[in-house]
């Protein structure tokens, strides 16, 4: 899952750097995960892995490495980003990151 493993035609990857530039769009994505879907065209295996939170088989599909921690970031929200914040803690986990307790 490195940079030579982008997809640049994966919906996915458009989805992410919108959803992170346009608060309008950002809003929809959390009120209606579905629709935000159907609307970027996204695949049924893509639908798949953004439903479970699947950083790792994003990854796998084609997500831009950079990509993929702003994923949790979509989900969990990036105020107070630290290593212990909510996002930093879904990430290692559907990465299978060992973090401190």
């Amino acid at each position: 899952m490195g940079i030579r493993d982008t997809d640049k035609t994966l919906p996915s990857n458009r989805m992410v750097f919108e959803l992170r530039r346009d608060e309008q769009k950002y809003r929809a994505f959390k009120e209606d995960l579905e629709a935000t879907m159907t609307a970027y065209g996204l695949s049924e295996e893509e639908k798949r892995a953004w439903r479970a939170m699947d950083i790792e088989a994003l990854g796998k599909l084609g997500v831009h490495p950079y990509f993929l921690p702003q994923v949790s970031r979509l989900f969990k929200g990036a105020a107070r980003n630290h290593n212990d914040s909510e996002a930093a803690r879904l990430y290692a986990e559907k990465m299978g990151i060992a973090t401190k307790n």
